[in-house]
């Protein structure tokens, strides 16, 4: 019987683990992470935050 392994495509995402990536990588990948809502009108003419 035989050992070796014979794929025809490769293995399913869901299968594969991510690699590892750091936070200093993704920020230099992706930016400085920014809230989800955007400011309303008076926020951003007054300047809150």
């Amino acid at each position: 019987m035989s050992s070796l392994i014979y794929r025809s495509s490769r293995p399913d995402q869901w299968a594969q683990p991510r690699p590892y990536s750091d936070a200093s990588l993704r920020f230099y990948k992706h930016g400085p992470i920014l809230p989800m809502d955007e400011p309303g009108f008076l926020a951003r003419l007054f300047g809150a935050r």
